[in-house]
């Protein structure tokens, strides 16, 4: 934090709009025939922390992001001669940023700064006063803020969703597409001589006919460097349709501990292109597309995010205009097939990752299964397939019984051995109310089946719920639930947090108990050991809210108001840490004899501080804050300032 100070004590001082001095004219270059220039630093060797592409948890990345060595305070650079088009300051994520349009239509954006400069800072500082908020988001006209190419426009920072100090820089299209900075500015001060690395691929059974080394679902096998290059030794056995995923990274320098994405792959089989990626111009506005390329269940269950090489049910990405179908493999019975999945950066350096499937014909005797541990049966869906597994049972020759819609039917495994039977369901066939095994009991409680593609309603006697059209990406199999525990508190299920959804859906609930209808009562989902909340409308005894998440929901009453600690409190500026222990910080407000004080926010740190309209002019007099949570309460500081 030291060295961060004092860069910004440095370069606070770079007058607004400055113009840069570098070893080649400017004038060279017509305004239209402009080469973008590097934001931070430009001639000097540069890094990035992140490219465009990358896969992140709920978007893929827009932009690069260009490191700043740890540091706050480096100036940035205007790539481009144009005008500031728009700025937005929030406290989650871009933080505060500077959009810059240029003559050629496209429009970069600065994301995470510290502060905006000279008269750009004057009057978005005044927008907050008169509007009494710290987060906005103002547009300008092309004769207000007119930069060059190479004026300092801001200082660079660690606000937003950051997780640490970094410009995120964007290209972004007339139709606010994003870009690749690399492809399209290909700036000399990132030198990238390293090829993509892989890590390990996943191969997943298409139906229920399909196995894996004679199991069906989805296994992962770790590949082994060879060179630039990455094999899989041993063949694996395949049987069916088949589908290739993969956890590839692009490493950034020789000694970086940071990586990018991989944005163009190719799989061949037997020398035959299946699959083809080239991930080079991104819709900003449709970030969860995401949910479609990459595996979710596997990227929600373990942190690892998979490049699916196939084009699953529900994605229309435009990544796959090369592609000569939709990747899946269909395992050819005859011989054994070589695979090669070649990975290229955007500065065209590659690498391959190769191995071979050898056909097996299915078997029902399958000695590498794993002992069974449990003593209860267990289920889990995939695509349209549920898998059972159980303990063998000699008694009833491993038969299950499958009860739907009181019709009872008796199916063999698909597979066993002495240490445990795998059943196969396929759901489209019809959704079992209970399945029965070696004396034991299980009911799924899929309560229906939801095509993609349509508006549905579901009722039951504990929730509704409204699908809109396109909220999912594939046939959802709907479980639900409802239990209340010893104490009065509810659960309800929808559905499972490994399954995406597209749109929000609107949910009422119908507690099994009695509420008295209360701003400090709201919905909350279950998040690990934690809550997430949600609010809701009591309509009626019952709470409407909306999700964008399936999962486990409770009801549950917040009366705890937030924390306020003081850091400090001056004449120069206010600070304090802030915190609520459930609903969380809905708003804050400060006043110094009643005239409304800004005070900005950063959430990774729970920070609070003041910001003066006029520097000049000390902070004096009653302070009073107010911080409020979504339920509702209220915690107030008051101090004088002498």
């Amino acid at each position: 934090m030291k060295s961060s100070r004092v860069v910004t004590a440095l370069f606070a001082i770079v007058p607004f709009f400055a113009h840069g001095q570098f070893s080649k004219p400017l004038e060279k270059f017509p305004a239209d025939d402009e080469r973008y220039l590097y934001p931070i630093y430009p001639g000097q060797p540069g890094s990035l922390a992140g490219t465009m592409g990358e896969l992140r948890s709920t978007h893929f990345h827009s932009g690069i992001d260009i490191r700043t060595n740890n540091m706050i305070g480096l100036p940035v650079r205007a790539s481009k001669s144009g005008y500031i088009s728009r700025i937005s300051m929030t406290a989650s994520g871009y933080g505060n940023v500077i959009y810059i349009t240029h003559r050629d239509g496209n429009t970069t954006l600065y994301a995470h700064l510290d502060e905006f400069l000279g008269p750009l800072a004057k009057h978005v500082r005044q927008e907050q006063y008169a509007k009494k908020t710290s987060e906005i988001d103002l547009y300008f006209t092309e004769d207000q803020f007119k930069v060059k190419q190479g004026d300092t426009i801001a200082l660079s920072g660690n606000s937003g969703g950051s997780t640490g100090p970094h410009l995120h820089f964007d290209i972004r299209d007339p139709e606010n597409f994003a870009l690749d900075p690399l492809k399209v500015a290909g700036f000399p001060e990132l030198i990238d001589k390293f090829p993509p690395a892989a890590e390990k691929i996943a191969l997943k059974t298409m139906d229920i006919n399909s196995r894996i080394n004679d199991r069906f679902g989805r296994f992962e096998f770790y590949a082994q460097r060879v060179g630039n290059n990455y094999v899989i030794t041993s063949p694996i056995l395949a049987t069916g349709n088949i589908g290739v995923e993969l956890v590839a990274k692009d490493k950034l320098a020789s000694q970086s501990q940071f990586f990018g994405g991989v944005n163009y792959i190719e799989m061949r089989v037997d020398s035959q292109v299946v699959f083809n990626q080239a991930i080079e111009r991104l819709n900003v506005a449709e970030t969860r597309t995401i949910y479609t390329l990459m595996d979710f269940k596997t990227m929600r269950n373990k942190g690892t995010r998979f490049y699916k090489l196939y084009i699953d049910d529900g994605n229309d990405l435009k990544f796959y205009g090369a592609s000569p179908g939709t990747g899946k493999i269909s395992v050819n019975p005859a011989k054994e097939s070589a695979v090669q999945i070649k990975m290229k950066d955007s500065d065209g350096n590659a690498s391959t990752l190769s191995f071979r499937l050898k056909p097996s014909a299915l078997t029902k005797d399958v000695i590498s299964l794993e002992p069974y541990i449990s003593t209860e049966l267990t289920y889990d869906v995939s695509e349209n397939t549920m898998l059972v597994i159980a303990k063998p049972c000699k008694e009833t020759n491993n038969l299950a019984q499958i009860f739907t819609k009181g019709t009872m039917t008796e199916i063999e495994p698909a597979y066993f051995n002495a240490n445990r039977a795998v059943y196969l369901l396929d759901l489209r066939k019809g959704i079992p109310d209970s399945v029965g095994a070696c004396r034991k009991m299980i009911a799924p409680k899929i309560s229906i089946s939801i095509p993609s593609g349509t508006e549905y309603k579901y009722y039951s006697n504990t929730m509704d719920i409204e699908f809109p059209m396109n909220a999912i990406y594939d046939t959802l199999y709907l479980n639900t639930d409802y239990v209340k525990d010893a104490s009065g508190q509810e659960l309800f299920t929808i559905g499972t947090r490994t399954v995406p959804l597209n749109k929000s859906i609107s949910v009422s609930l119908k507690p099994g108990r009695e509420y008295v209808a209360d701003k400090k009562l709201g919905v909350y989902r279950t998040a690990g050991k934690g809550y997430t909340y949600l609010g809701g409308e009591w309509i009626n005894g019952r709470i409407a809210f909306n999700t964008r998440e399936l999962g486990d929901f409770t009801i549950l009453k917040d009366i705890e108001a937030p924390s306020i600690r003081v850091v400090s409190v001056n004449k120069t500026s206010a600070r304090f840490k802030i915190k609520d222990n459930l609903s969380g910080i809905s708003n804050f407000e400060a006043n110094i004899d009643g005239k409304w004080l800004l005070m900005m926010y950063d959430s990774k740190s729970a920070t609070i501080w003041s910001e003066r309209l006029d520097n000049t002019v000390p902070l004096k007099g009653m302070l009073e804050l107010v911080v409020t949570d979504n339920a509702g309460n209220k915690s107030t500081y008051r101090q004088k300032i002498l």
